[in-house]
């Protein structure tokens, strides 16, 4: 089956579905938690930040609870095949990953505070599995909308396996590729801010245990 030929790895563009030229399904306008607008243009000074870490229900919880972050939304990313829906995704057959985006003011939180609330709250060591979660749309990545988050997140990788080496943990799997190369597509409806209308829903989002030792005195405490 084609499924079971792209469940780990990503099929190239000639191999992925041909998609459609406009989305299926339409994007709530507003945040169910923080109120602010889902869909850009942002308000100006706000930067953007796109991090795939597994399931994105838990993944967008994670940054919304987190002060300085504007508003979330979540979508799929990495891909070949353009406006997919969940179940193409799913399929293996689009090459994309389940990502949240993060509009950020950068006055209150630094690009790589949010880098390491990414590294420790989720495990990127797994390939193309999150947890229980199996596939390539779970696998870990960060889509950068710069050459300066670009440095950053490298330079946050680096760091951050030297300390999972030395805690005997293997190496990250962690793509890092320009967002510019990599549209963004906003996942259905349902999927926004799923566990704030779900409290009790499924979140597979879960660290090593080992501290990123980047941006301590910008991240928030809990």
């Amino acid at each position: 089956m084609l499924f079971g030929r792209f469940k780990n790895r990503v099929p190239s563009p000639d191999e992925a579905l041909k998609g459609r030229p406009e989305p299926e399904y339409p994007v709530p306008e507003r945040h169910t938690v923080l109120g602010t607008a889902l869909q850009g243009p942002y308000p100006e000074g706000l930067e953007i930040a796109d991090f795939g870490m597994g399931c994105f229900w838990g993944a967008e919880r994670v940054f919304w609870t987190t002060d300085g972050v504007w508003t979330t939304l979540v979508g799929y990313q990495g891909g070949s095949t353009p406006n997919p829906t969940y179940e193409e995704v799913c399929s293996g057959l689009t090459g994309h990953t389940e990502v949240v985006r993060v509009v950020f003011d950068p006055s209150e939180i630094s690009y790589e505070a949010l880098l390491k609330r990414f590294w420790e709250a989720h495990d990127p060591t797994q390939g193309f599995r999150q947890g229980n979660d199996t596939g390539t749309q779970y696998r870990s990545a960060v889509y950068t909308h710069s050459p300066a988050q670009a440095a950053t997140a490298e330079a946050s990788r680096t760091a951050y396996q030297q300390v999972l080496t030395s805690s005997g943990l293997g190496e990250i799997t962690t793509e890092i590729l320009p967002a510019t190369d990599r549209p963004f597509y906003p996942a259905e409806g349902y999927h926004q801010q799923y566990l704030d209308k779900n409290p009790g829903g499924y979140c597979g989002i879960g660290g090593t245990g080992v501290s990123c030792p980047i941006g301590v005195a910008d991240f928030p405490e809990e």
